[in-house]
This record gives C-alpha cells, structure tokens and sequence, in this order.
C-alpha cells in the first residue's frame, strides 16, 4: 500500500515545490556541521531566510515566516546566545528592538548560500544544465507572477 500522503501521490504543485525544497534543506543543513556551524537546524531558516541586511523587528520576522512571534522569539534567542544574532533598541520605536545578524551570522548566512548553490550545481549536473536553467528561469517568472497580483 502507497503509504505517501495524497498531494504527493497525486503529485499537486505544492507537493512538486515542496518535496525537492525539503531535500534540498536538507542536504544544505546537513553540511553546515561540516562547515563549523553543528548547531544551525533547518528551524533557523525562519531567521537567516528573513532577516534583511539592516535586521529586522521580531514581529517582522514572525509574520514573514507565518508563526507565532512566541515561536520566533525562542528561535532568535537560541540563536542570539549562540553568537549569531544580537538585538537592540529600536530607535524608532523604544517598545520594540531590532535583531541584526553577528559576524558569526553573516558567516552561516554565507555557508548557507555556498551549500544551496553546490547542491543546485550538483542537481543540475544530474538533470543537465540547460533544464536547469530552464527550471530555475520558469520559477523566477512564476515568483515575479505572484509578486504583481494583487492580493486576495
């Protein structure tokens, strides 16, 4: 018996979408170890994946990433203590604070790129360059597609 959820027997976009990013998180987390960083986990991606690079308010960070600010507050902490993040005051507004990435952050932010584009290097290799890019060209029109609707 096909065990496999229905999206993914029935392969619905969301499951083509999904299933080759899970594995590519996967395998990019996978190699942080290697690369210095053992206790970055694939939940750290709500931070590296939506902070800017002048930082940004932890309700903006939970909202980008679609949870609860309680949930972003445990994962920006974890990281903080860490060395990876640091937060302060925000100067407009003293209720809130801004959470910037650390050197060390930059640096796991850097690794995390590094990986994604090896193992999209390695992906293309296998499926050969020129559908890649065709993939990859087909996936940014789409994402700049979503980008111009309107909402609702």
């Amino acid at each position: 018996m096909d065990n496999r959820p229905v999206t993914e027997r029935r392969r619905t976009l969301g499951a083509l979408l999904r299933l080759p990013y899970e594995a590519l998180q996967r395998e990019v987390y996978g190699g942080l170890a290697a690369r210095g960083f053992p206790g970055i986990r694939p939940a750290h991606s709500a931070v590296f994946r939506h902070i800017g690079p002048d930082g940004a308010r932890l309700t903006a960070l939970a909202e980008r990433a679609g949870m609860t600010k309680q949930s972003m507050a445990y994962l920006v902490d974890g990281l903080e203590e860490a060395g990876h993040l640091r937060s302060a005051p925000d100067p407009n507004d003293g209720r809130a604070r801004i959470v910037r990435l650390t050197a060390k952050g930059e640096r796991v932010l850097d690794a995390l790129l590094d990986l994604s584009a090896e193992a999209e290097a390695r992906v293309a290799d296998r499926i050969g360059k020129r559908r890649a890019a065709k993939l990859r060209r087909a996936l940014e029109e789409w994402v700049d597609a979503l980008e111009a609707m309107p909402p609702g």
